[in-house]
């Protein structure tokens, strides 16, 4: 039973076209629910997070300097240091953690 390369690629084009086509043809007018806008506000936020935080432990050779490097991340942007200042932080921790284990 042999399978056509074409044909799954045919497929996910189809696909990846109805989940882009279908909304902006079934929604004509603004929306103006304000749960679904908030809803869709974060879409992009919560995606981005699921697919970085498993990628922040597995990226280091010790699970605990990954979680360090998150939680010195999170402090040093909480003190409002810009995206570069961030992440020198965070691989300084992992730097410092994978030396020391």
């Amino acid at each position: 039973m042999t399978h056509s390369i074409f044909i799954y690629i045919l497929i996910a084009a189809v696909v990846s076209l109805i989940i882009r086509a279908l909304p902006t043809t079934l929604m004509r007018r603004q929306i103006t629910n304000r749960f679904v806008r908030s809803f869709l506000y974060y879409v992009p936020y919560v995606t981005l997070s699921v697919m970085t935080f498993p990628a922040i432990t597995k990226a280091t050779q010790n699970p605990a300097a990954g979680y360090a490097a998150l939680l010195v991340g999170i402090l040093v942007a909480w003190f409002r240091k810009n995206l570069f200042e961030t992440a020198i932080m965070c691989c300084l921790t992992v730097l410092v953690i994978e030396f020391l284990l």
